[in-house]
């Protein structure tokens, strides 16, 4: 460790904090976030006073790396807080954690140098990343310059930094490389271009705009988020001396949406609780719905789906750690098929909550479908992630077959896996 960064280790503000204390501080906050569901979808992000409830809980900081100002808590107890904000609104969830996630890649793919800057002085830190590479990093003598315009960046409002994947240009090869830069708030644009879409409204997914920006050589890397190469270590696991930091990317960035899935998932199991508690049945006998047999099935089915959606993230959690951990420790390293199975898990999971979720607005009655009823927003909300290409499991479904079949082996530049 270079003494320069060094100097600069962040102090953590609470040293003493536990994962349960940060995971017991998001269900007091269910309540407020709940309220103020109809708010973020209009402002199309979430309030500046639940910003700031969350930098005062410490929500920014649950993965980013302790050295600097971070809790460098493990990815279950990411998962776990993800689910408890979202079963408050799922757009809330989903604005912020893929804007706090990110810190685990700048803590694992960059330079030291690299993660000082990010990181800064005090430890704040959020950034939205976009998968799909429409912009390019081109070298210079001295850096590189980023240029590019990438939808849907989730998170961008609160966010200080951007972590685009751009198409990488320099005398290394012959033609352009899929990478990853490092873009300060000061460099990039933000357009107004969120809130006209089915669900998801409040999430913050506004697009970037990035016009020839100029950073350092250390904010630009060779790391293909599809298919990330761990069997060496990387910088981040080298310098935090932690395997969470050598890991990939595809399983975990959908642990994060398919976490905001679960909480959306119990958030609608509530909603249905206080319908059939509050309304009757349409024919006799006429009485309260939640003391008829078939309103009570279908809220087992649904808390029976989302239960077993839960435990299949938490669990990935769990593995994706004893993977990072035994190739940071010598063994095998974290393999493509390893994460392939992770993401098809979890898209598993994303599917059983779809389907508890539909059960749950189509029985929940005609009035649960008006403008401004919760059921409906959840359902809007969970048919935006059954749209997003991370949840076409078909597709990956067939990789693995393939993979299995020992019909294909890892996939060439020109044959990605998801």
């Amino acid at each position: 460790m270079s003494t320069s960064v060094q100097s600069r280790s962040i102090p953590v503000p609470e040293p003493q904090l536990t994962p349960d204390e940060m995971i017991e501080r998001a269900r007091a906050l269910q309540p407020r976030i709940r309220e103020e569901q109809e708010a973020t979808e209009r402002r199309t992000h979430y309030s500046e006073g639940l910003h700031q409830e969350f930098r005062k809980a410490g929500f920014y900081r649950c993965i980013q790396p302790r050295r600097f100002g971070g809790y460098e808590f493990d990815l279950k107890t990411f998962f776990r807080l993800t689910i408890e904000l979202a079963r408050g609104d799922p757009s809330v969830a989903w604005c912020l954690i893929l804007g706090a996630g990110h810190a685990l890649m700048l803590g694992s793919y960059f330079s030291e140098e690299a993660q000082a800057a990010g990181f800064g002085p005090d430890g704040d830190f959020c950034a939205p990343s976009v998968a799909a590479p429409t912009g390019t990093a081109k070298r210079t003598a001295d850096g590189w310059i980023v240029d590019g315009t990438w939808a849907y960046a989730s998170g961008a409002p609160y966010s200080n930094y951007f972590l685009p994947c751009v198409m990488v240009s320099d005398e290394k090869s012959e033609r352009p490389r899929v990478g990853i830069a490092l873009v300060p708030r000061s460099q990039w644009k933000m357009l107004d271009d969120w809130g006209a879409i089915l669900g998801m409204r409040g999430s913050g997914s506004n697009s970037i705009v990035v016009s020839q920006a100029h950073v350092p050589a250390s904010h630009v890397v060779d790391v293909d988020m599809l298919d990330v190469d761990v069997s060496h270590g990387t910088p981040g696991s080298r310098l935090h001396h932690n395997g969470m930091y050598a890991g990939r990317c595809g399983s975990f960035f959908h642990g994060e949406l398919v976490s905001v899935m679960v909480g959306l998932g119990y958030a609608a199991i509530d909603e249905y609780e206080h319908i059939i508690r509050t309304k009757n049945t349409l024919f006799p006998p006429i009485g309260p719905r939640y003391l008829q047999h078939d309103y009570q099935r279908y809220l087992g089915l649904a808390l029976g789906e989302v239960f077993a959606a839960k435990r299949l993230v938490l669990n990935a959690g769990d593995v994706y750690m004893e993977y990072c951990l035994r190739g940071f420790e010598g063994g095998p390293p974290f393999s493509l098929k390893e994460d392939l199975e992770l993401f098809a898990s979890l898209e598993h999971a994303g599917r059983l909550v779809w389907e508890a979720v539909e059960m749950l607005f189509r029985t929940s009655s005609s009035s649960g479908a008006k403008d401004g009823q919760r059921m409906q927003r959840y359902y809007r909300d969970i048919s935006i992630y059954r749209g997003h290409m991370s949840a076409q499991y078909e597709y990956v479904a067939e990789r693995i077959g393939l993979l299995h079949l020992g019909l294909i082996g890892p996939p060439s530049p020109d044959r990605r896996a998801y």
